[in-house]
């Protein structure tokens, strides 16, 4: 098909802009990759990239694209054409057998194993996605890679470090059974041209799928405006005040297995503000108790230790960086106090005999967005900004963040979690809550509990569709379609309304 009537319809690039904008994969799944829909996925391959502002990079990737896409149609034909011979293609001898006329029988007749190819299900998939920065391009079929694949590519990928330019791959490898050898060297030393090296390129099988996978850092464009303002941002996190001294004194009386209740009752006490805050956030909705509590002694019984720690860290954060922001975000708090709400919630439902996760997933509910302090501390009328770009250009506020400072509102978090000693738990549920798989295993259950808190809200007000729900998140907490987290999202809302007077003067 010639290139000038491949068009990259409206629809198609709504779908582009939904996938940049919420980091979600984009795929595009064939069973036969006629040259039409090859073109096509090369074609949305450079729309994808002009969007992200990364063209210097359309013609590498091009060319990595189509090496990808012939390689994994090559394999699937291969499956058909073992099965016809009557070969096993696991097996040494017989592949060896196979290839010594797979290329010239099937060139002959390639439509007959395009066909069969497709009755057996055997597809190609194109995948992209931008997260976290990185761009990630992979190409997956379900023809899992044998042992003598799987050591020939990485005999290319090795022998291409070693060379160190075009002509020399020519001139030394010819390989006439495996045709795409040579090409796979050209693809790394063409993504060695751009500065990556073979930690960039991925070859892999899981769950009967071979993967090949290119990941790319995001190349975002910085002026000195941006510099500027990334500099502003580390220094006024550089410049926080330490959290009160009440804060530690409550920590040494915790590990002291000799304190009692009322000694750190009385400590917490001695900060009236402090005091006040925390008996406040205990008689919220999280409690939901039928009786305000107004004794902190009894606070503290009720609550535990564990939980004690975590809320009065929470309170006093939110103490120090609230007299920073000159235009809060309307409805912030509201917000992280209703995440937290919904964390707690779910970890009551999924993990009832585990009480600390419980109070670790509201404590991380209450600062998981605390990052967006130091945005609004540093540049006001950055809400208002990211509002009106956002809107012309299609960005979610996290890739705006990004394009804006080269962090996010995560990063910041953390930056903020560091500097004030945070639990290491905390300090990566912040920095994760819109990537939980990233998560180190030790603080991710509590990440999945605030991430999942954090999109019924957002699905809750409109701003999220329940298809962009993570995949291992819903098969986390068994979210099977739309109705069932509709289902829970009206549940855990009722539940915070009944109580929201509570939130009245927060």
């Amino acid at each position: 098909m010639d290139r000038s009537t491949v068009r990259v319809s409206p629809e198609s690039m709504a779908k582009i802009r939904i996938a940049i904008q919420d980091e979600i994969p984009l795929t595009i799944t064939t069973y036969t990759l006629p040259h039409s829909t090859e073109e096509y996925m090369n074609l949305i391959l450079e729309t994808f990239l002009r969007e992200l502002k990364q063209e210097h990079l359309i013609e590498y990737l091009k060319y990595c694209l189509s090496e990808l896409l012939t390689n994994s149609k090559k394999a699937n034909t291969k499956r058909i054409y073992f099965r016809e011979k009557n070969l096993n293609i696991f097996d040494e001898a017989d592949y060896e057998q196979g290839m010594a006329k797979f290329k010239a029988d099937t060139l002959d007749n390639i439509e007959h194993y395009l066909i069969k190819q497709k009755e057996a299900g055997l597809y190609v998939r194109l995948i992209m996605q931008v997260r976290k920065n990185k761009i990630k391009i992979e190409v997956r079929n379900n023809s899992e890679m044998t042992y003598e694949e799987y050591k020939r590519v990485h005999d290319k990928l090795n022998r291409a470090q070693q060379y160190t330019s075009m002509d020399q791959a020519f001139q030394s490898i010819l390989d006439d059974s495996e045709g795409g050898g040579l090409g796979l060297i050209i693809m790394i030393l063409m993504l060695k041209k751009v500065g990556l090296t073979e930690e960039n390129f991925q070859v892999l099988c899981e769950r009967g799928e071979t993967i090949t996978r290119i990941i790319l850092p995001l190349q975002v464009f910085t002026n000195q405006e941006i510099v500027r303002l990334t500099q502003q941002f580390v220094k006024k996190i550089d410049e926080l005040p330490l959290l009160p001294a009440t804060i530690k004194q409550v920590e040494r009386l915790i590990a002291d297995p000799k304190s009692a209740m009322s000694d750190i009752a009385a400590v917490i006490a001695s900060n009236a503000e402090l005091a006040a805050d925390l008996l406040k956030e205990i008689n919220s909705a999280a409690y939901a108790l039928s009786q305000p509590c107004s004794n902190l002694t009894s606070a503290v019984a009720m609550v535990g230790l564990r939980g004690i720690k975590s809320l009065l860290l929470s309170v006093a954060s939110l103490q120090t960086l609230l007299p920073l922001v000159v235009k809060p975000r309307p409805g912030l708090r509201e917000h992280s106090h209703r995440v937290a709400l919904y964390a707690q919630l779910l970890a009551r439902q999924f993990y009832p005999e585990r009480r600390e996760i419980e109070e670790d997933a509201y404590a991380c509910g209450l600062l998981h967005d605390i990052g967006k302090y130091i945005f609004d501390a540093v540049h006001p009328d950055l809400l208002d900004s990211a509002q009106a770009v956002c809107k012309l250009r299609g960005f979610s506020i996290d890739v705006f963040e990004r394009m804006v400072s080269g962090v996010t509102h995560g990063d910041l978090g953390s930056m903020i979690a560091e500097k004030w000693n945070y639990p290491k738990m905390m300090i990566s549920v912040i920095r994760h809550h819109h990537e939980p798989d990233l998560a180190p295993s030790s603080a991710r259950t509590v990440t999945y509990l605030v991430y999942l808190a954090d999109f019924i809200v957002g699905y809750e007000k409109g701003d999220l569709e329940a298809r962009l729900l993570d995949v291992e998140v819903a098969h986390r907490f068994s979210i099977q379609g739309e109705a069932q987290l509709r289902s829970l999202s009206e549940h855990y809302s009722r539940i915070y309304s009944a109580v929201s007077k509570r939130y009245a003067n927060l």
